[in-house]
């Protein structure tokens, strides 16, 4: 068998967001933010016309991916230590610490995932990629990884498997 593999990783694969992480003891970090750099790997056992896939075709959905969590508040919805409502124009929630936030909904993205990490956001971005993918170019890797960086030399991956 085979294998093929592209790496993706352009200027413009990035987004910067706000987040803090909350720890298993309910303690969180400050709210901070990142520059965060996203670089894409994907495996194939076949070639098409002489290509894993057109370049020109995953290029734009890894940066629609990107844009749409770009200048925006990540909050893990699925974190147990943080309390979120929604009011007719605003995102609430508070934090084991008793702190309370109040964002209007279009600076948040609810984020179906436990906590903000690069972990996280790796493990988020590559189902989200792959959804994307198969939707508009109706093809799945063999493997698909992500790499999110948060600053210069620390990041992390996570390898999606078909």
């Amino acid at each position: 068998m085979e294998n093929y593999s592209i790496r993706i990783y352009k200027e413009y694969f990035n987004f910067s967001s706000a987040h803090f992480l909350v720890f298993e003891d309910g303690k969180r970090e400050p709210l901070h933010g990142h520059n965060y750099r996203v670089r894409v790997k994907a495996n194939s056992n076949a070639l098409e016309r002489d290509m894993v896939v057109d370049f020109c075709h995953i290029k734009p959905i890894v940066k629609k991916l990107c844009d749409s969590i770009d200048h925006k508040f990540l909050l893990p919805i699925k974190c147990p230590h943080i309390k979120v409502t929604e009011t007719v124009k605003n995102i609430e929630f508070t934090t084991p610490d008793e702190s309370f936030y109040s964002f209007p909904k279009d600076d948040v993205i609810l984020m179906p995932i436990e906590n903000i990490s690069s972990e996280r956001l790796a493990i988020y971005l590559s189902y989200e990629l792959s959804k994307a993918i198969k939707k508009e170019l109706n093809y799945t890797f063999k493997e698909l990884e992500v790499e999110v960086e948060e600053t210069p030399g620390q990041s992390a991956q996570y390898i999606l498997k078909a």
